[in-house]
């Protein structure tokens, strides 16, 4: 036996998983509140106390840990238009452990700098013109944001001609050159500033209270949590050296304040006819909805689907429906604990999947020109993907998730949607990813195979 621990320090739990990599088997799993504002190692001492309950003493051969207990990294983006350079910012964040608050496109303004001002950013991300064009407006915004008086660094990661004066107008101010996440018109290049935003965020996390104390206990190096769930995902889906994945796939996870969503697949027209709008979006996309989630933002859910719908699927009158939403938008702990309550739930989740997923994935438009008519793509087209993997309390602790998660499919109603037509449901109800995620850095063969014996499908889908 060759025990290793995999720890996930959230806001709210502290999730601890143990594993056998000999024998590539889990061997128990617990959580237990954070306790970020006093020691967080406090949190971790009760989720092991609980873990060696199931599991025994273990003597432990490494320890891994992500962590999202800070929270994530709050982050103003600015670009030269927004089709492009504004859109590559945001997809730069996303998967980074960093949650987007506002983006700007052109120049910025006086008025531009007193809103960051108020905002606050944990940091900047400054971008703008391909390698060797427009580089006057990301001059212009490094000399505005200089005058702001609000601390935080700033990756810049535009024009690579102008970086070096972008930073010499910033002097004083933590700065941080990367490679331009748009060098050629329509070409992407992320992954450099998301490695920033990330090394960026993992500092924060360890300055949370107990958590530099914990990082010497633990083997592996931290990283983000968000980041830890994309490597989970890729690895699933597009396997390793000696060992398959299961194809493209999307995941959604739904939580009490946010829902995040992955697809794992090309996504580009797969039809004749079809012309792509926009930036080619990454094979390996993350989107997180901060207005959707099943207690904290409980209310974007219902402004999103609407109460009518909400009554309705889960067969209550509005009156009530919202009577019960209140009620749990102002005690946020409440699980389901009757019959109302459980249909209540069932309806926000269900609404919740479609939200996102129909966010996350991309739409056509229908257009004509001189040689007639054409259809319009933006964003990924997921239709082909058979694959969806979900997790999250509403959706794990229900015997009902397949009926759940199917609406996050293809809707007739709703034919310019480009999500899944149909899917396999594979269900982490043992919240494994994080964990694997993790593992994937140092045993993806092991973590793979794991993951393949414990996302079980839901009876009832067939091809």
């Amino acid at each position: 036996m060759r025990p290793v621990l995999l720890i996930d320090f959230g806001s709210t739990y502290t999730k601890v998983t143990a594993v056998d990599t000999e024998a590539e088997v889990l061997l128990g799993t617990a959580a237990a509140y954070t306790t970020v504002q006093t020691d967080i190692n406090e949190g971790l001492s009760h989720a092991l106390e609980k873990l060696e309950a199931q599991t025994g003493k273990l003597d432990f051969a490494a320890r891994y840990a992500c962590s999202s207990a800070a929270g994530g990294l709050r982050m103003i983006a600015s670009g030269l238009v927004p089709e492009l350079t504004s859109e590559a910012a945001k997809q730069a964040s996303l998967g980074a452990g960093a949650k987007i608050v506002k983006v700007y496109s052109f120049e910025l303004t006086e008025d531009d700098i007193e809103e960051i001002d108020r905002l606050r950013p944990d940091i900047f991300l400054l971008v703008g013109g391909t390698d060797g064009g427009n580089s006057d407006c990301i001059r212009h915004n490094a000399q505005m944001l200089a005058a702001c008086k609000a601390d935080f660094p700033v990756i810049i990661a535009g024009n690579r001609t102008a970086a070096r004066a972008c930073q010499r107008s910033l002097e004083g101010r933590q700065t941080f050159i990367c490679e331009n996440v748009m060098p050629k018109f329509g070409m992407l290049n992320i992954q450099p500033a998301q490695e920033c935003i990330r090394a960026l965020f993992l500092n924060r996390i360890i300055q949370a209270k107990g958590l530099s104390h914990a990082s010497k206990l633990i083997s592996g190096i931290l990283m983000p949590t968000p980041s830890a769930m994309m490597r989970a995902m890729q690895l699933l889906a597009e396997g390793c050296e000696g060992e398959e994945g299961i194809g493209e796939l999307m995941a959604l996870d739904v939580g009490g304040a946010t829902t995040d969503v992955y697809s794992i697949a090309d996504g580009m027209p797969k039809e004749g006819g079809t012309v792509y709008k926009g930036l080619p979006e990454p094979y390996v996309k993350r989107t997180v909805e901060g207005d959707i989630g099943m207690r904290y933002s409980i209310g974007g859910i219902v402004e999103a689907a609407s109460l009518k719908k909400v009554a309705s699927l889960a067969g209550l009158t509005p009156e009530r429906a919202q009577a019960l939403i209140d009620d749990l938008a102002e005690h946020t702990e409440k699980v389901p604990d009757s019959e109302e309550t459980e249909r209540l739930d069932f309806a926000l989740a269900c609404c919740a999947c479609e939200t996102a997923a129909r966010r996350h994935a991309g739409y056509m438009e229908e257009t004509y020109n001189m040689t007639g008519k054409v259809f319009v793509q933006t964003g990924k087209d997921l239709r082909t993907v058979r694959q969806m993997v979900v997790t999250g309390g509403s959706l794990i602790h229900t015997k009902r998730t397949g009926e759940i998660a199917s609406h996050a499919f293809y809707d007739p109603a709703d034919p310019m949607s480009l999500r899944p037509i149909k899917a396999r449901v594979l269900v982490d109800r043992r919240y494994i990813l994080a964990a694997m995620g993790l593992l994937s850095e140092y045993e993806p063969q092991t973590a793979l195979r794991i993951m393949k014996k414990e996302l079980k499908p839901e009876d009832g889908y067939s091809e």
